[in-house]
């Protein structure tokens, strides 16, 4: 078999796998979630996936990465590369990682702004991280979260957490469906610690998890 002739076989064999590919989607938009690895954000949105009956094929939740922020962007930007490279591109990306104290946070932050196409690569963030979120399912609070010594922001955040929800563990199953009749009051809280984030000119606690939430809420009536 000629060179030529080779090419045209596997132009033709990838043409197959990529329309087999897209033939599993339901008719809405393809999107990559990258959060942090074997933690509680890849539990969570699986089990968003589980309960709203989200298709696998189209929304894809990743827990491949460290917890380093400025890993989770690259991971996501060279996966929506690869996927657009086979002519099968995300319709938007969601990097899912917390502020605590990683030095690349802002990196991170400044590589999003940067990426191209605009409006596709969006960072979902939480100060001081994650279980802020999940404690806005239960209590409307403000109150910032500081290192202390010998007991991080993170530490003193999961204790709060703990009051309220005492199984609570980093990495727990089932946390979705757990907190389901609390969401609404979450997204609300959400938006209103934004609120006085923006006019206290803090972000220490915001988080912006509500945002992801609300597009997959509604993904299926919105197409691409």
């Amino acid at each position: 078999m000629g060179s030529d002739d080779l090419f045209h076989k596997r132009k033709a064999i990838k043409a197959t796998q990529l329309a087999r590919r897209k033939s599993l989607r339901d008719p809405y938009a393809k999107v990559l979630i990258v959060c942090e690895g074997e933690k509680s954000e890849p539990n969570y949105f699986n089990g968003f996936k589980d309960h709203y009956g989200l298709n696998s094929a189209n929304v894809e939740v990743c827990g491949e990465c460290n917890s380093d922020p400025l890993s989770i962007v690259r991971f996501a930007i060279d996966l929506y590369r690869k996927e657009r490279n086979a002519g099968d591109s995300f319709d938007r990306v969601y990097c899912v990682f917390d502020k605590d104290t990683h030095a690349n946070y802002q990196s991170a932050l400044d590589q999003i702004n940067r990426a191209v196409p605009k409006e596709t690569i969006f960072a979902i963030t939480s100060v001081p991280c994650f279980e802020y979120w999940l404690l806005l399912h239960f209590q409307y609070t403000t109150r910032p979260y500081e290192a202390l010594p010998g007991n991080s922001a993170g530490n003193q955040l999961l204790r709060d957490l703990k009051a309220v929800m005492p199984d609570y563990e980093k990495g727990k199953q089932n946390i979705f469906p757990a907190l389901l009749d609390q969401l609404e009051f979450a997204k609300h809280n959400a938006v209103r610690a934004l609120e006085a984030g923006k006019s206290g000119h803090t972000d220490n606690p915001t988080t912006h998890v509500h945002k992801l939430v609300e597009y997959l809420q509604k993904i299926k009536g919105h197409g691409n």
